[in-house]
């Protein structure tokens, strides 16, 4: 049977989140300037104490690449703002986002200083600019994902993957690893409350912390080796894994192009 957390709990577990969050805050303000050796454990020492606060327990599948592996994409499923938190305390590494994002407080802030890198989803013209970025910093060394679905779901069905942001993974020559994100509560199902679908991030943080705890797999699928290959062939190859890994069905409708990203 389902449990939920006691609501003294859950004050309690808010108020060490909100406690992580400043500590977030108060060590993005020199995230920049550190160098990369420094950046990734931080990067990752600060993810998991959150998703230790939350409860979250996070289970790794499959061969993470090696910090010494050049031009490494990953593509992954979208459920929750979690899925941002469970990759870097798994392998740290740079995120697309929607522009709005960079305007939210306080998670606007720490995206920026994280370097995360903005997109325009209304400006088919800021593909271009935004593959041209990201083929910069993998050749830099850095590891960058993007979710290719555009928007989250529930996590009980995956949303074509849509093409465009793939190109930098061509014209870089990168290996591209689908990486497939599953949330389970404490009865072992698919926990729909781990999904950001509700209206606010205030509203998903309640659901999030109702829940006594969750587990997460992330499992990191055979990459595939980009320069040979298409956009097209990529987003198509990627998502078939990632639904192969999660036995979901994937949806193809013209309606998902709603969620502003370019199409294929």
């Amino acid at each position: 049977m389902h449990k939920t957390t006691p609501l003294l709990l859950r004050i309690i577990r808010l108020i060490r989140f909100f406690f992580h969050i400043t500590s977030g805050l108060l060590q993005s303000i020199v995230y920049p300037w550190l160098p990369l050796n420094i950046q990734r454990p931080m990067m990752q020492r600060w993810a998991s104490g959150l998703l230790a606060i939350l409860d979250i327990k996070l289970h790794c599948h499959g061969k993470l690449p090696t910090l010494e592996l050049p031009r490494v994409l990953f593509a992954a499923n979208h459920v929750s703002w979690l899925d941002i938190c469970v990759l870097m305390a798994a392998c740290p590494t740079r995120f697309v986002a929607k522009a709005e994002i960079s305007k939210w407080p306080v998670l606007g802030l720490l995206g920026r200083n994280a370097g995360t890198l903005f997109i325009e989803r209304a400006k088919r013209s800021d593909t271009l600019r935004i593959n041209q970025q990201i083929s910069e910093v993998l050749e830099k060394g850095e590891r960058v994902t993007v979710f290719p679905e555009g928007t989250t779901t529930t996590g009980m069905q995956l949303n074509h993957f849509h093409a465009s942001l793939l190109q930098s993974a061509v014209t870089s020559d990168a290996l591209l690893y689908p990486v497939a994100i599953s949330y389970r509560n404490n009865a072992g199902d698919i926990c729909q409350e781990a999904a950001y679908i509700e209206p606010s991030l205030v509203l998903s943080l309640q659901r999030i912390l109702s829940q006594t705890s969750i587990e997460v797999n992330l499992t990191f699928n055979q990459p595939i080796q980009c320069g040979a290959k298409n956009r097209r062939e990529l987003a198509r190859l990627s998502e078939q894994a990632i639904a192969d890994t999660l036995v979901l069905p994937i949806v193809h409708k013209e309606a998902e192009k709603l969620s502003g990203l370019p199409g294929e």
